[in-house]
């Protein structure tokens, strides 16, 4: 029986090894009938000599394995793309740029005309490459409630956005399919806040002077890595999040399902490109569920609530693309250095970093110590990574840093750390 089981492990093994060698071509057939023709001959060869019952011995772990692998070659999802059905709460506009992505936006126009403020402003959400949370259109709502002109578009590929070919999705092309949302908003310069992901576009966008000609003013929020230099860093990260203190998500996950715990698990492992032939880009997006982000979203919260996070987004709405995120990470791995692009920013900048952030504290204070435009810091205290979370007031203390920023006014925390203050910051704040 062991022997059996052994045996059964060691062609899945092979399997695996096929499907990686083959980067999953033909959905992964290539690689399971090139396993069973291995399994099939060495099974004939074992039995060569036996009796007609003892040749069929060797051939139980061929059917087993040959069973299990063929699960990894069978879709479970459509494999054309489901988009998110239409939110009741905000009309979806679809909006061609001149880059040629086609993306879902989203207008709060101001809830009080008698308030309005002169500058629009556009969000920027993380991901990336993944749908607006209601949790996030909340805290949208909020500072439409304020007075602002608020538009938001999910990036290509995320959300109701349209899909680009995967070797489009790069972070230059997200920075690209900024300054086109900006020109075709037709409304001069706008006020920018990017979150996590979507602030790593707003950075290199302060470094690009065609996209921060356009910048009024940005908000940098829980940046990621802005280039290959600092996405190499490893250091300190904030307070204790929830990771792992956090109950398991509930809901389905795709990842119990051989073929895409098989596609998703060899991607994140780098063994199999974003462009895989094993599963379809689109076929990868309607799999994915919030369940699957596993411990990533108790890692935007701080530790003291780890037994109270929202529910951030509802299973109609949510959408993420792993294969197209992991390019765009990629992509970001792999340039140079923006620094010297960024020495040149003029654009007002605010920086917030959350106490109980997940992210690597350089990453942040990379982009204060080489963009001289930054003109205030705002270290939040009692939040995670997700800083608008819609617990206790946190929505409306980042409304309220966010706004003083933009009106130029007085801000709501101290300045800090500064530039300056760098080392003693990621000495004391970890």
């Amino acid at each position: 029986m062991l022997l059996a089981l052994s045996a059964v492990a060691g062609l899945i093994v092979v399997f695996l090894a096929f499907l990686v060698l083959t980067d999953g071509a033909g959905a992964g057939l290539p690689a399971w009938l090139t396993t069973l023709g291995i399994a099939t001959a060495a099974a004939l060869w074992r039995g060569r000599r036996g009796t007609w019952r003892a040749r069929l011995v060797p051939f139980l772990p061929v059917v087993v394995a040959a069973a299990l692998t063929a699960s990894v070659c069978i879709p479970t999802v459509p494999t054309t793309r489901r988009y998110p059905p239409a939110l009741p709460f905000v009309a979806t506009q679809h909006w061609r740029l001149a880059t040629g992505s086609q993306v879902a936006v989203y207008h709060y126009p101001p809830a009080n005309a008698g308030t309005r403020r002169p500058i629009p402003f556009v969000y920027l959400n993380g991901g990336p490459v993944r749908g607006i949370s209601e949790l996030d259109h909340r805290f949208l709502q909020l500072l439409a409630r304020q007075g602002y002109d608020v538009y938001a578009y999910e990036q290509a590929g995320g959300g109701r956005s349209d899909l680009l070919p995967m070797d489009q999705y790069t972070i230059s092309r997200a920075v690209r399919d900024l300054g086109a949302f900006v020109d075709r908003l037709g409304k001069d310069r706008v006020d920018v806040l990017g979150f996590s992901s979507g602030a790593v576009v707003l950075t290199r966008a302060l470094a690009d002077p065609r996209v921060a000609e356009r910048l009024h003013r940005a908000v940098i929020a829980e940046p990621g890595p802005v280039d290959g230099p600092t996405a190499h860093i490893t250091g300190h990260k904030g307070r204790p999040s929830a990771r792992g203190l956090a109950p398991a998500m509930t809901g389905p996950r795709s990842t119990r399902i051989p073929r895409y715990a098989a596609a998703f698990g060899l991607m994140r492992l780098g063994l199999l490109t974003p462009d895989t032939g094993l599963i379809g880009q689109a076929e990868g997006d309607n799999a994915f569920t919030a369940a699957d982000l596993g411990s990533d979203t108790a890692s935007g919260y701080c530790a003291r609530d780890a037994h109270r996070i929202p529910a951030e987004d509802t299973a109609q709405n949510f959408s993420f693309s792993p294969a197209a995120s992991l390019r765009v990470q990629q992509t970001v791995k792999d340039s140079p250095s923006i620094a010297p692009q960024l020495a040149h920013s003029r654009t007002p900048v605010m920086l917030m970093i959350a106490e109980c952030s997940s992210q690597v504290r350089q990453w942040a204070t990379a982009i204060l110590a080489n963009d001289p435009a930054v003109q205030r810091t705002q270290y939040v205290p009692g939040v995670g990574h997700h800083m608008w979370n819609g617990l206790d007031d946190n929505n409306d203390r980042a409304a309220a840093i966010v706004t003083a920023f933009l009106q130029d006014e007085p801000a709501p925390l101290p300045n800090y750390p500064t530039s300056a203050e760098i080392p003693a910051f990621l000495r004391d704040h970890k």
